[in-house]
């Protein structure tokens, strides 16, 4: 009997079957399950021979060798890169379609083409576009300003002859890959985008990187819930895993950093569209609450933190009567579930009545808050928008509120009140210290240890 030479394979997870089912078992998705043929026996994803070469082992004493960083001249993209791009690494950005990954891209590696390496030579980068050909993405330079950059443009697809390309001449140092779903490896039958095809090129292209030393990003498509399409492998393979995040209806975007072996993660730049293309905006602070009204009750300045960077942006919230039965809840920007705890808080530790109530919150500017230290910041702006009592205009808060009510200590406490200062706040609301307090704070700060004590300033 013929060995079968096909398998089925689950588009969401990877998980692969010896016949077609309807529902993948392994991540629960229906309809993902496509045919594909097994790789050939040359393919980088066949099993490799029995023999190999003996590798060497060193201890871990020894003196590191000093990491050299090209700087693309763009503060915001640098600061989420951990300070600059490391040689001979990978990195996937992925966001939502026209969210201005492609744009980015084409600025920073316009801006690395006019600097110099390490050997004292031009940097030399590549963008290869299997979405769009040559002279479309000439026309997006030209709307940039940045057509008369040194950067060598190319349209394809094959990842063989993508990789014979660069092996042959000079090596890059910066190599643009947009998109790694359009590309497919000819040892493969299935089509470009399935997992084995993602699973290949990626892998292909990156250890060419590794071997040449040049930065390689690769641009990903986005599922319908926001995740990375292809293989999670993927996100494992690379070295940095950054999203494009923003709203449409917003001209802010924010590079976040999710991954990176080479510096912080949750490290973010802020970015605002423009008919230029994308400006860095390096106080986003002010950009966020440029617009805040004061003496408006419901509305509520938060000190975040995100990844090594504070970061002020106004809550606002709603409180409406509701229809009949129960109130409905609404939020942008903001963990839901997070949302009904603080609402149960309330009405358990300090009898405020908002079952009947309709609430709607937003995060002003389109940023999406996940840190718990946003708990009394909501809490308050809920407070201020039912007892129609504003909050006063020169107060940030900050703190995580508790299932019993008490409000608990924040990371970087400091960091956060040096900024409010900066911006010309003269107050803080915030949890008690756990360590002793500064001699010279810079503003002056109400220590709330529980929920009730903040609720009694807006009744």
């Amino acid at each position: 009997m013929a060995k079968k030479s096909t398998r089925f394979v689950c588009q969401s997870c990877g998980a692969a079957y010896v016949r077609w089912a309807g529902k993948c078992d392994a991540c629960g998705e229906w309809n993902t399950i496509v045919e594909e043929a097994l790789p050939a026996a040359d393919s980088p994803t066949a099993t490799a021979g029995k023999g190999g070469r003996r590798i060497d082992f060193s201890s871990l004493k020894g003196a590191p060798e000093i990491l050299f960083r090209l700087k693309s001249q763009i503060g915001e993209f640098d600061r989420v890169c951990g300070g600059g791009l490391v040689p001979a690494s990978a990195i996937l950005i992925g966001g939502d379609p026209g969210i201005g990954k492609s744009t980015i891209l084409l600025q920073v590696v316009a801006r690395l083409s006019q600097i110099v390496n390490r050997e004292g030579r031009p940097v030399r980068c590549v963008y290869i576009s299997g979405e769009e050909s040559v002279d479309q993405v000439r026309l997006r330079a030209l709307r940039l300003g940045v057509s008369d950059a040194a950067v060598e443009l190319a349209s394809a697809t094959n990842v063989r002859d993508i990789v014979a390309s660069l092996d042959a001449g000079p090596a890059p140092d910066v190599v643009v890959i947009d998109s790694i779903q359009t590309l497919y490896a000819d040892t493969l039958d299935s089509a470009p985008g399935t997992v084995g095809q993602v699973r290949a090129a990626g892998h292909e292209l990156i250890r060419l990187a590794k071997r040449m030393g040049f930065v390689l990003f690769l641009v990903g498509h986005v599922t319908k819930e926001g995740t990375l399409a292809g293989p999670r492998v993927l996100e494992h393979m690379v070295d940095s895993v950054l999203y494009f995040e923003g709203d449409r209806g917003h001209h802010f975007r924010l590079l976040r950093s999710v991954k990176n072996r080479f510096g912080a993660t949750d490290e973010i730049g802020v970015f605002e569209m423009t008919d230029k293309g994308l400006a860095e905006v390096p106080n986003p602070s002010a950009l966020f609450l440029a617009e805040r009204r004061g003496n408006v009750s419901g509305s509520c300045v938060f000190a975040g933190v995100e990844g090594s960077r504070p970061v002020l942006v106004e809550i606002q919230a709603l409180v409406a009567p509701a229809g009949a039965g129960t109130g409905r809840r609404s939020v942008v920007g903001w963990d839901g579930n997070r949302l009904n705890m603080i609402l149960a808080v309330l009405e358990a530790r300090c009898g405020v009545v908002l079952s009947n109530r309709d609430i709607f919150l937003n995060i002003a500017g389109g940023l999406k808050i996940g840190e718990p230290a946003a708990d009394m910041a909501v809490a308050a702006a809920i407070l201020s928008a039912l007892f129609q009592k504003p909050v006063p205009a020169d107060v940030v808060v900050f703190g995580e509120v508790g299932l019993s009510g008490e409000i608990r200590a924040v990371a970087q406490p400091d960091l956060r009140i040096k900024e409010a200062a900066k911006l010309g706040f003269a107050r803080v609301m915030m949890p008690p210290r756990r360590t002793a307090k500064p001699k010279e704070a810079p503003i002056k700060a109400t220590e709330i240890g529980h929920i009730k004590t903040l609720a009694d300033l807006f009744q």
